[in-house]
Formats: structure tokens, sequence, C-alpha cells
């Protein structure tokens, strides 16, 4: 799965971290807004409700989530979850004959018996496990001609990943150590939630303390140090740990948890029916945006106002396999799923086949998915995102729209920082920088990433599809794509080798396909007039 950008080096004297900086806040539901009216780029929501659906008719349309897991039980999501009618919820037993006993909200792939996957390694480092055994013994004078692009393959995979690797250990050190340090500080303060004035009036000791005075007093200018702490020391933590021990680790294989034969892309019937699974974080969050609860006035506003979510787990803390991607878009799609949200996506692919067959099927059956970009800052027309169309049909291509992040303010930071671009691999882009939503425990929080981007594109499919029930996925994705915002004029995105970045601007058309921000209300305007 992909993550965001979310750590910005700084220099402590005695270690080197990479440390989250706080973002602007930015309004709840602003990604629901209209520029002209409200200064903010949203995607008119709010307006075409006003101005074009009241007192319209709709027709309930299920929107699956194939990611990490929902939580059904969600103040702002329970009334909108999918309900399986046709399965007796706990009885033990496949009602409905669909292979899946007790799918009551979803399905989990990516559970067992007795628990579910939380952590899994990268695809990287799935593939260097599997080539290691199959070269274990070769040399660039030894590998057979018929092995040879295979074994260059296997030798820059091996490389990344030691790579990447190293700079988890480093940037798990670096962070420990500051975390080590602030804490010596914080207990000198002598307070438990210490101001950037308690820092700045603080005296050091050493230059370590001193630099993390002036880390601390500028960084709590903008938020409290118990959500510094917790949310932003922690998650660093918790990345590295994870990167270290569990993504790029070659001895860790929870796979065994599953019951299934990894191996095996036609095994279709394994897993369990905990849609949430042991961390529902990322998938929660996806769903608020799609369709919280537009009518019990908490929380927040989904995007569409008559949809209902389906609950697909794919994707773990690490890398999702494409056996179960490719499996769960069949079961969305065989049980009424008219849009699938996937917020994920890797920079390897073991069998990007099972997936493209997926894909095939999800749009010989009408459905439309939808996609996250990715949050590296790369262009995907030229380094691979998987899944990708590149060498998909025209049908299928018709039926699946990959979305990009915007921001709040139409200038030149409109694209994300941390997003994928690529004229012609994504097709649109959409509010996805501190996109407030429904998280687990019935709690809300600010989340950025072209995985906050792609279901505010999932849920105006799921709008379109609701009051105009007549068009197609293709027709859906056309309205989409033709109706944005377009950008006239240049934006900023960061260039080069890390450390060396230089900001380059280009014409914001040179980013997507569309050349701009998806727009509700243009959308549903257009929609009307098509037949």
């Amino acid at each position: 799965m992909n993550k965001s950008k979310l750590f910005n080096v700084l220099l402590t004297g005695t270690f080197v971290i990479a440390l989250p900086l706080f973002a602007n806040a930015q309004k709840a539901n602003w990604q629901n807004l209209d520029l002209k009216s409200d200064t903010t780029f949203g995607i008119s929501t709010e307006k075409a409700y006003k101005e074009l659906l009241k007192g319209k008719k709709s027709t309930k349309v299920i929107v699956a989530v194939n990611d990490g897991g929902v939580e059904s039980t969600h103040e702002d999501l329970k009334r909108i979850m999918w309900v399986n009618a046709k399965e007796i919820a706990g009885n033990g037993k496949d009602d409905d004959k669909n292979g899946y006993a007790d799918d009551i909200n979803g399905w989990n792939f990516i559970g067992g018996p007795k628990e579910s996957v939380n952590f899994e390694t990268l695809e990287l480092t799935r593939l260097v496990r599997r080539d290691q055994t199959r070269f274990a013994n070769t040399t660039d004078a030894t590998v057979a001609e018929k092995d040879k692009k295979d074994w260059e393959a296997f030798k820059t995979q091996r490389a990344d990943l030691e790579k990447q690797l190293a700079e988890a250990k480093e940037g798990l050190a670096g962070i420990t150590g500051f975390k080590n340090a602030l804490d010596a500080v914080v207990k000198k303060i002598g307070k438990e939630n210490p101001t950037a004035d308690d820092f700045k009036n603080f005296k050091p000791a050493s230059d370590v303390e001193g630099r993390i005075q002036g880390v601390m007093a500028q960084q709590l200018q903008k938020g409290s140090f118990k959500d510094f702490y917790e949310d932003q020391i922690k998650e660093g933590l918790d990345y590295y740990t994870r990167q270290a021990e569990y993504n790029l680790n070659l001895d860790y294989d929870p796979r065994a948890i599953v019951g299934d034969n990894p191996n095996d892309a036609t095994e279709k019937f394994y897993g369990n029916n905990d849609v949430a699974g042991p961390d529902a974080m990322h998938g929660t969050h996806v769903a608020g945006i799609i369709a919280a609860d537009r009518t019990n006035k908490i929380g927040i506003s989904g995007v569409a106002d008559n949809v209902v979510i389906m609950g697909v787990r794919c994707t773990p803390n690490g890398d999702e396999r494409d056996k179960d991607v490719a499996n769960s878009i069949r079961y969305a799609v065989d049980n009424g799923a008219k849009v699938i949200n996937m917020s994920f996506g890797k920079a390897y692919s073991w069998n990007k086949a099972v997936v493209n067959d997926a894909m095939k099927y999800a749009a010989s059956k009408d459905v439309l998915i939808v996609q996250a970009a990715g949050n590296e800052n790369k262009d995907i027309d030229v380094e691979n995102n998987f899944p990708n169309h590149k060498d998909l049909d025209e049908k299928t291509i018709a039926s699946w729209i990959t979305v990009g992040a915007s921001g709040p303010k139409d200038d030149e930071t409109l694209k994300a920082s941390f997003s994928n671009f690529g004229k012609t691999q994504v097709d649109v882009f959409a509010p996805g920088v501190q996109i407030y939503s429904t998280v687990p425990g019935s709690k809300y929080k600010n989340l950025d990433g072209t995985s906050m981007a792609s279901p505010v594109v999932a849920g105006l499919a799921g709008l379109i599809r609701s009051y105009y029930p007549k068009l197609s996925a293709a027709q859906v994705k056309e309205i989409i794509v033709k109706s944005v915002t377009k950008v006239n004029h240049n934006v900023s995105y960061k260039k080069g080798e890390e450390g060396a970045e230089q900001d380059v601007y280009v014409p914001f058309s040179d980013l997507c396909i569309s050349g701009g921000i998806v727009n509700a209300y243009n959308a549903l305007k257009l929609a009307a007039t098509y037949k």
C-alpha cells in the first residue's frame, strides 16, 4: 500500500531524523466546497445538492471499499453499510451460496480461521525472497542465457531492497534518538503538555537540547504537544518499525494466518467475514469520504447521499498481493457493487495478469473502478505503479479512472506535493490534502494522500450513478473527466534526487489527461444531458 511522504528531514546535530511537520489545518469537509463561493478548491458538492439535486429522486448504489478494513459500527457509517440481505448473520453458513459464509457487510481476503493479517512484506521483498532461492548459487559467469533477464532484475531488486532497509533502520534509529532527547527536555521543563512558549523559555544545556528547543518551538505554533507526540512521533516510530521489522524483512511471512496457497491465483474461497480487521484506519477514512451519513448532523458529510459501503479487505500494512486484489474485485462485482474504490498501489507486481483479468471482468459487468495514483511524487507514465492500465484494452480503460491529489488553493501549490502524476496514466485530480474523515472508535482525523482523493471521485461516481442509474460505467467516467474545472496556470513540484530536489513549474495539463480538478456540480449538469 502506498504511503504519503509524511516526513521532512531535520538535522539535530548528533542524529538525522525524518520528522513529520504539522500541516496547516483546513476546513472540515473542504473537499465539498466551491472555489468561487468558498474560495477553497473543492468539488462543489454542496452547491450541487442545493441547486441541482434538491427534490430529485435517487436509487441506492453499492460502492465497494477495497482496502485495509472498514469499521462498520462507526457512528457516521453504520447506517450506510451494505448489508447482505441473503445471508443470516452468525450462523456460520453460506446462506446465499456465493462461497463466503456470513459475509454480512463484505469479505476479508487476508483473514484466516483464527485471526487476520495486519503487517505484510512489500512485493519487492517477496520477489527478492522468491528469486534468491532460485538464484542461490548463480553468478554473472554461471547464469544461463535464458535466465539472464531475470537474473539482472533480481540483482536490481535486491539492491533496492537493501537500500530501503538501510534507510528504514537509519530512520528508526534517528527518530528514536529524537524521541529520547525530546523526552529528556520535557522532563526538565516539568510539564506533561508543554507549549511553544515553554520551549522558548527553556535554557538548553547542550547543542542537542538547543535544536530540540528550536524544532519544538516551531512545531507547536501549529498544534499541541500531545497531538504532535501522539500523531507524529509515535507515527514516525510505527512507520520505521513497520518497514524494518515487517515490510522489508526477508524472514517475515504472515501468510500462514490465511491458510491458502498464496501462489495459486485460481483459489477464490478463503478468508473470513471480519471487514474491519486489526487496523481499519485507512479504509474507514476512505469510506467516510465517500458516504459518511449526510442525515445525522454529526461528524462529516460524505460526497454521496444514497450509496451503501461494502467493505472488502484486501490490503494489509504492507503491499497487497495480486491474488487478493483480483479476488476482491470479483467479489465486489459479483455482489452488486457499481463502483469500486481502490486506494492502494505498489512499485512491483507478482502477477499483473490476474489483476488485469479482474479489471476486464469488472468492465464487462459495467462496474467503474476508481484508483489512487500513488504518493511518491512520480511520473507514472514513466515509472510503474500497480495496478495500471498500460497493457489493457480500451473498454477496460473506459471503466477505470486514476486519481491524483490536489490541495485547497488555486495557485502553484495546487498539486499535492506527494501526488503521483502522468499525462497519459492519471485521469483527474481531486482534493487529497488534510481531508477530515472517519477513523475507528467513532472518531475523526485529517489524513493526506491520493488515498483520500480517490474516494472523493468514487463518491462522485456513486452520486452520478445514484441519480442517473441508466448511465454506464464508461459514461460516468467520461462525464467526470469532461466536467473538471480546468486549471489554466502552472503548478510546482519537486524534481530530482532526494536532498537535491528543485522546484519545477509546469502547466497542470501536463500532469493528467483532463487537465483539471473534478467538479460535482459540473458533472451532474453534464449527466443530465446524457441519454
